[in-house]
């Protein structure tokens, strides 16, 4: 890999997708997901050192786009599968993230304003994922 940055391999959310249970989500315009792991502390003594084991792992996400459908108001607290692709041309390549046994922590029924454009946020969370397509530097 060269020591300098090339700026066009740099990928852009412009160029992500959202799939729900295979269905792609057009609307979206913005999604996150993390996994957080609870560190349980590990003290000795002998040791001014203080260690972490990890514990449970915690998966927690936001889907947010435009109001177009009712299909998040449809699809509930039902469990469903999330695949976010990232498929940039001048990136590496693409790649894509398969999150497991989802569900919406929070569904929003009614949300409008006059004059605005009506947008959408659905939270959930999620255990599992898998690295379907990761993105490697050539």
């Amino acid at each position: 890999m060269n020591d300098v940055l090339d700026a066009s391999r740099v990928c852009s959310g412009t160029y992500g997708k959202i799939y729900l249970d295979g269905k792609w989500h057009n609307n979206v315009s913005e999604c996150t997901a993390d996994v957080e792991t609870d560190m349980k502390a590990i003290i000795t003594c002998g040791s001014e050192w203080e260690d972490n084991k990890a514990g449970a792992k915690k998966g927690s996400g936001t889907i947010k786009g435009y109001k177009v459908t009712s299909d998040m108001i449809k699809q509930g607290f039902k469990k469903f599968e999330l695949l976010a692709e990232l498929d940039d041309p001048e990136a590496y390549g693409a790649e894509r993230i398969r999150l497991k046994n989802c569900k919406a922590s929070k569904v929003s029924l009614v949300n409008f304003k006059a004059g605005d454009i009506c947008e959408t946020e659905t939270p959930f969370v999620f255990s599992g994922y898998e690295l379907v397509d990761p993105i490697e530097a050539e």
